[in-house]
């Protein structure tokens, strides 16, 4: 695919009252009947009920990602594409991604997104990882997305950089309407330079090719 790629700068989510009940005499038995009395107003004290424990949710491990993929609208991006280079002088990086793509965050954390595309770049300090830490870092998320599936993690290159890639699949929250969870693959690519470790999950909902796009973008990746 051919990509033309352009540079620009761009700057950088009761109790409930007790009602007091009258109740009316009621026919009792034999045919007699007898003087209904209003009873006493009686106050019942609201039942305590333990919060219940928070429970796990599909796609909380990504919830960029996720949470746009739960769009019915989806689509390649076209072999025309053009590209911008972002500058993120906080988090002391560079990467292309698709012109007209909706930006949010800074610093730390951005996310790009176009229908149920979606661009996600973390920066934490830390370590250089390994396919061992971003195996277990992938656990941890796993804990709390049910829906989380990955690959084994392997050190390999994107672009310039020494990275460690995986694959996960996930579920996005439900379409409002159809009711489905779509599910969505993320390739993760990890950098590291001095101290640094930054964490860019590219996702898009299965049966989207962006293979090739996504490819281009991780290996545009730079350090500053």
């Amino acid at each position: 695919m051919q990509v033309r790629t352009r540079r620009a700068s761009l700057p950088i989510p009761a109790a409930v009252a007790a009602a007091a009940l009258l109740i009316g005499g009621c026919g009792s038995g034999g045919g007699s009947s007898s003087t209904g009395v209003a009873a006493t107003p009686t106050s019942t004290p609201a039942a305590t009920t333990a919060a219940a424990p928070a429970k796990a949710s599909c796609g909380s491990s990504t919830p960029s990602a996720s949470t746009e993929a739960a769009s019915t609208a989806a689509g390649d991006i076209p072999d025309n594409q053009q590209f911008i280079t972002y500058k993120n002088r906080a988090g002391g990086y560079s990467i292309s991604f698709p012109e007209g793509w909706a930006r949010s965050g800074n610093g730390s954390e951005v996310t790009f997104r176009d229908r149920s595309n979606t661009i996600v770049i973390r920066v934490v300090p830390g370590s250089r990882p390994t396919p061992a830490s971003v195996r277990a870092e992938l656990e941890q998320e796993a804990s709390s997305d049910p829906c989380l599936h990955a690959g084994s993690p392997q050190a390999t290159t994107a672009g310039p950089n020494q990275v460690v890639k995986v694959t996960y699949t996930t579920e996005g929250q439900k379409s409002p309407v159809t009711g489905r969870r779509p599910k969505i693959t993320v390739d993760r690519y990890v950098y590291f330079k001095g101290g640094k470790v930054a964490t860019l999950d590219l996702g898009t909902p299965v049966g989207v090719d962006n293979v090739d796009a996504y490819r281009m973008i991780s290996e545009s990746f730079r350090w500053s």
